[in-house]
């Protein structure tokens, strides 16, 4: 599991991967997912609170009225929810619509009174998608994936691009390991408005950056 720190006025921010707790089981969805996210609210709530620290929980499959998601949650460092995103754009080659839903809704949200936003994985192909959250003010853009070894070379690409284009800092968190059909080897990195990388784990290994 990839983790990233950033700094905000002295205080940090803990991101987690997307599907970080059952990888991509979208055959066994009714088995998997959340329903209404209200295990996962709780335990990274808690967990929030506890440690007294921002966190973006990564993403998590949930169920909602019958239908499933692939929903990404924030959380201040009382444990207060700050953002529930449903992924928006959907991955054909992995199934995605096949099994889930897409949200319709933005993920711009404040932590520590700085505005942010949310992209979970291939939300970052759309670059429109993310120049309409970030132009509500947002300085920092989260993304949190699982984008497979194969295309890395695009994952740097587009991070870089979104970076640029919305001038802003862009910290993305990918997973490490080996899915049923694809490997992932993190490449978790940090990066400024001028599309410099000022952070980024080893590949294929699991850190703290």
């Amino acid at each position: 599991m990839k983790f990233a720190l950033i700094q905000c006025d002295i205080q940090y921010v803990l991101v987690l991967p997307e599907m970080w707790n059952t990888g991509y089981a979208l055959d066994n969805l009714k088995n998997t997912a959340d329903i209404d996210g209200n295990e996962t609210i709780t335990l990274m709530s808690n967990f929030a609170k506890e440690n007294h620290v921002n966190l973006l929980a990564g993403s998590v499959s949930t169920q909602k009225k019958n239908q499933f998601y692939n929903t990404s949650y924030a959380f201040d460092r009382e444990g207060k929810l700050l953002l529930e995103y449903d992924k928006v754009h959907l991955f054909g080659l992995m199934a995605e619509d096949r099994y889930l839903s897409s949200g319709d809704k933005p993920s711009n949200f404040e932590m520590d009174g700085i505005k942010m936003s949310s992209l979970i994985c291939y939300d970052i192909r759309f670059p429109e998608w993310s120049r309409q959250l970030m132009s509500q003010g947002s300085q920092i853009l989260i993304v949190v994936a699982q984008w497979p070894e194969v295309r890395k070379q695009q994952w740097e690409i587009l991070l870089k691009a979104r970076a640029v284009e919305n001038q802003s800092f862009v910290v993305a968190v990918n997973r490490v390991g080996d899915g049923p059909d694809d490997h992932f080897s993190g490449q978790s990195m940090v990066i400024d408005p001028l599309g410099n990388v000022i952070a980024e784990t080893e590949n294929d290994k699991e850190d703290i950056i």
